[in-house]
């Protein structure tokens, strides 16, 4: 494999593979993004391979507490400049909160440890009522916390309750006028515990969710800030065996001042929903890095072992693997990057992101998981081993689909938009790529957590016929268009409709069509080659197959849904041509990156 040389922006750039659809650190220069955001992920990446593979694995063997990254992060300001909206920065022109460099920072982060991506992560959440609150006092707080190294908490989950937000047993009492309380300032007395909460054991600021005692229903909700110093909160442990430390700790008679106060009432309700709108998306580009440096790893090694004097990726169904493993990453990425457009041109009047959002966190991080599937299938052992990254991501991959909701939350709340997307198109002004250095100040200003089936989206159908001359694009807007035909003359009844199973599977199907959307939305914007776009439908045809067959074997599915599954099903359209040519870009994967020792 020899090295390529690519011009790009006017300057010639050393690549160590014919292919630069994925991260690789050695090569990595985001041009598009302004000379500090390049300086620090640039800087983040050096962190990184400076500490090498060896005691970055040690590291997560032993659960080691990432203290060390957060004295990184602290040192060069990372998580201020990164997590600061612009309207809290002091007029620092390098702070803002981007959605595009924080994908990009959330990728890198997934690809070196899912422990590092998670104390952004749950710090991202625990800032989310705060930065949507009217309490300038917190804000302020946050703000200079955060200049400090300090990092945040997201005090929602209960061990009874898990992320429910209807139920809370973290319970705020009144003071008594006139008390010593009262006179000191303080307003309520917190009691309860809170389980499943990132960075609990050193947060500055916790958000936490929490009802009045005297208030019934949804009235007596609030979320207030409080600090994991204090004496009155008692850090119980963690309750997972990793470097996160996923806390649990016990608020006893915490005190409540008014500049802790962040929501109350049925905002309190909107403020936790809109947080996790925010916080959820992230998920996907950690995913995202997770798989790529898992993908390096597994054609290295793969390519140059000899098992019955053959190279193991001579064999057919280890090639088939691979194209299938690189076709599903690049998707993943495809469909999360043209997200990030959507999620920052939102507004009041286009709330489209709250579709794929969810879309990112249950689709997009359950692609990982098969990726991992379809390249351990291939390494056997060897992705079990102790030094290698591989085997990390392995076991930790199945976290992502799993937090924020899990795919079946998140695949119903896909549901409630199926009809407006599929059957009521509005007109939209053209969304462009968002790689400027704004400031996306609308995450901050969601408005209430509701009205999901009234959000309508621009026509779906055309870019599948711009398209449709790439063989599987055509297949695959075939079974798109059958979707549409179930569910005018064969739609679920009312008792499907409240049989969750029955519905989840009409979701995926659904979820698949949005999927190819923004995937072909995104080729066309990168200039993605044919051969890979038909190679990515090839398995988006076969994934319909798989739910369609699924519904087909459904207990409660009538003869009219029957005869449509079987009516849906399209073999993919093969072309060895096609497959030899993805596989040579996935041959020149061999040796392109391997992480300093």
């Amino acid at each position: 494999m020899g090295l390529v040389l690519l011009l790009l922006a006017g300057k010639l750039t050393v690549m160590t593979s014919t292919d630069a659809l994925l991260f690789n650190p050695n090569t990595y220069d985001p041009q598009h993004f302004d000379a500090e955001t390049r300086r620090l992920l640039r800087a983040t990446i050096e962190w990184f391979e400076s500490r090498g593979k060896v005691r970055l694995l040690a590291d997560d063997a032993d659960a080691v507490w990432t203290a060390d990254f957060l004295d990184f992060v602290k040192k060069e300001r990372l998580f201020a400049t990164f997590l600061t909206p612009a309207a809290h920065a002091d007029g620092d022109p390098n702070r803002r909160w981007d959605a595009a460099r924080n994908a990009a920072l959330s990728e890198i982060f997934g690809f070196y440890g899912l422990a590092y991506w998670y104390a952004e992560q749950v710090t991202i959440l625990g800032l989310g009522p705060i930065w949507q609150s009217d309490n300038a006092t917190a804000k302020k707080r946050a703000a200079a916390d955060l200049a400090a190294g300090e990092v945040m908490a997201f005090g929602l989950s209960e061990q009874t309750h898990g992320a429910d937000i209807y139920n809370t047993d973290l319970v705020l009492t009144p003071t008594e006028p006139g008390s010593a309380d009262a006179e000191a300032g303080i307003l309520f007395r917190a009691n309860g515990s809170k389980y499943y909460i990132g960075n609990g054991n050193v947060a500055s600021m916790v958000s936490v969710f929490s009802r009045r005692a005297d208030i019934e229903g949804a009235d007596g909700y609030v979320w207030f800030a409080a600090d994991s110093r204090h004496e009155n909160y008692h850090l119980l442990g963690n309750v997972v065996h990793q470097q996160m430390y996923v806390s649990t700790f016990r608020l006893e008679d915490y005190p409540v001042r008014a500049e802790d106060i962040l929501h109350t009432g049925p905002e309190a309700f909107s403020a936790a929903l809109n947080t996790v709108n925010v916080g959820k998306f992230n998920l996907c580009h950690g995913g995202i890095g997770m798989v790529e440096h898992s993908f390096y790893e597994a054609i290295t090694h793969a390519h140059n072992r000899i098992l019955y004097g053959k190279r193991v990726t001579d064999f057919p169904h280890v090639r088939t693997n691979f194209v299938d493993a690189y076709a599903r990453t690049v998707a993943m990425k495809l469909f999360s990057d043209r997200a990030v457009d959507y999620f920052r041109s939102a507004s009041l009047e286009d709330r489209r992101y709250l579709l794929f959002n969810p879309m990112t966190k249950s689709k997009v991080t359950s692609e990982g998981e098969t990726v991992m599937t379809l390249l351990l299938d291939v390494l056997a052992a060897k992705g079990f081993e102790k030094n290698t990254y591989f085997a990390e991501v392995q076991r930790l991959i199945n976290t992502l689909p799993r937090l924020e909701g899990t795919v079946h939350v998140n695949v119903g709340q896909i549901l409630k938009f199926m009809p407006n997307y599929l059957f009521n198109p509005k007109d939209y002004p053209e969304i462009g790529t968002r790689r400027d250095a704004a400031d996306d100040e609308f995450f901050w200003r969601q408005g209430p957590a509701r009205g999901a089936g009234k959000v309508q989206f621009a026509d779906w159908a055309p870019v599948y016929e711009k398209h449709s001359d790439i063989p599987n694009v055509a297949r695959f807007y075939e079974q798109a268009q059958a979707l549409r035909t179930l569910l005018a003359t064969a739609a679920p009844d009312a008792e499907q409709q409240l049989d969750l199973d029955f519905m989840l599977t009409i979701g995926h199907l659904f979820s698949l069509v949005v999927y190819g959307q923004l995937i072909l939305e995104q080729a066309a914007i990168t200039g993605l080659d044919r051969d890979l776009i038909d190679q990515i439908f090839d398995f988006q045809v076969r994934d319909f197959n798989g739910y369609a067959t699924t519904l087909y074997g459904k207990p409660s599915a009538t003869a009219a849904q029957r005869d449509w599954a079987i009516a849906a099903l399209r073999g993919p359209a093969a072309d060895r041509g096609r497959f030899d040519r993805v596989w040579s870009r996935v041959e020149s994967y061999d040796g392109a990156y391997e992480m300093r020792p």
